[in-house]
C-alpha cells in the first residue's frame, strides 16, 4: 500500500475513533507549524531528497512527513510530488511559492500557519491582505441583480427596461 493511502487511512477514518483521530491531527498540527517555520526561514531554498531523509531531517515519522507532502504538494512551484506513488525512497523536493503557499493556507483556513511570524519577511502586508481577500472572494458567489420590466434600463437611456433593452428578450 502506498505511502498516501496509509496516511489518508489513518487521518480520515478506517477504524480509528475521533478521539484518535484529534489526537493524531492535534500533534499533526503541531509537527506541521515547526517544519513550516524551517521552511519559511530561508524561502528560496530547495529541500530535496527521498520521504525517509526529509522525515528524519524535520525530526518526524514517515506517515506525517507522507501527510505535509500531501498538504504542500499544491503550493510548489511548477510542479507536484508523486505522492499518489510515493514510498520511503521516492525522491522529492519542496520548493516553495510563496504567494500560492499562503493563498492554500487561508483556503485550508490554517490561522497557525498563516500568521507566523517568518511571512513578515516574504511577503508585505498589503499583498498578505491581498492574498487573503482573494482566496476568501473566490468561494463567494455572487448573483446579479435581477432587472424587472419597470425598472431604469441598466444601458443608462432612461427609458424603462421594458421599453428598451428588454424589448427584445
Amino acid at each position: 500500500m502506498a505511502l498516501l493511502e496509509t496516511w489518508r487511512n489513518l487521518a480520515y477514518g478506517n477504524g480509528s475513533d475521533n478521539k484518535e483521530k484529534d489526537k493524531l491531527w492535534e500533534g499533526y498540527f503541531a509537527i506541521e507549524k515547526g517544519i513550516y517555520e524551517k521552511i519559511l526561514s530561508n524561502p528560496s531554498e530547495v529541500v530535496s531528497g527521498t520521504v525517509k531523509e526529509l522525515a528524519e531531517k524535520y525530526g518526524t515519522e514517515l506517515l506525517i512527513m507522507t501527510g505535509f507532502l500531501d498538504g504542500i504538494n499544491e503550493s510548489l512551484k511548477g510542479y507536484e510530488n508523486p505522492i499518489d506513488t510515493m514510498e520511503e525512497d521516492t525522491e522529492v523536493k519542496i520548493e516553495i511559492d510563496p504567494e500560492k503557499l499562503y493563498y492554500n493556507m487561508v483556503a485550508a483556513k490554517a490561522e497557525w500557519l498563516y500568521t507566523l511570524p517568518q511571512w513578515d519577511a516574504i511577503l508585505s502586508e498589503e499583498r498578505r491582505k491581498e492574498l487573503y481577500k482573494e482566496q476568501k472572494a473566490s468561494g463567494t458567489v455572487r448573483k446579479e441583480k435581477k432587472i424587472f420590466p419597470n425598472d431604469p434600463c441598466p444601458c443608462g437611456s432612461g427609458k424603462k427596461y421594458k421599453k428598451c433593452c428588454g424589448r427584445n428578450v
